[in-house]
């Protein structure tokens, strides 16, 4: 049953990723698109949560990091 809840929560940790990834992307060409922004803000809010640090030992902030250096 742990692997089927890891599983879980890595599904949800990279999918958080792909939206954080996507909205970076459009937000580099479109700086004020508004539903991108609020995107970016969710999945900060998110990677910086209790939720996130129950799902993963990987810093949030520093994953943050990453994903705006990447792009």
């Amino acid at each position: 049953m742990d692997e089927c809840f890891q599983r879980l929560a890595e599904a949800i940790i990279l999918q958080a990723v792909a939206d954080y990834r996507k909205a970076l992307r459009i937000l580099k060409r479109y700086p004020r698109y508004e539903a991108a922004l609020k995107e970016k803000q969710r999945d900060e809010e998110f990677f910086q949560s209790e939720w996130y640090r129950q799902l993963t030992n990987v810093d949030g902030k520093m994953l943050i990091q990453r994903l705006q250096e990447e792009v």
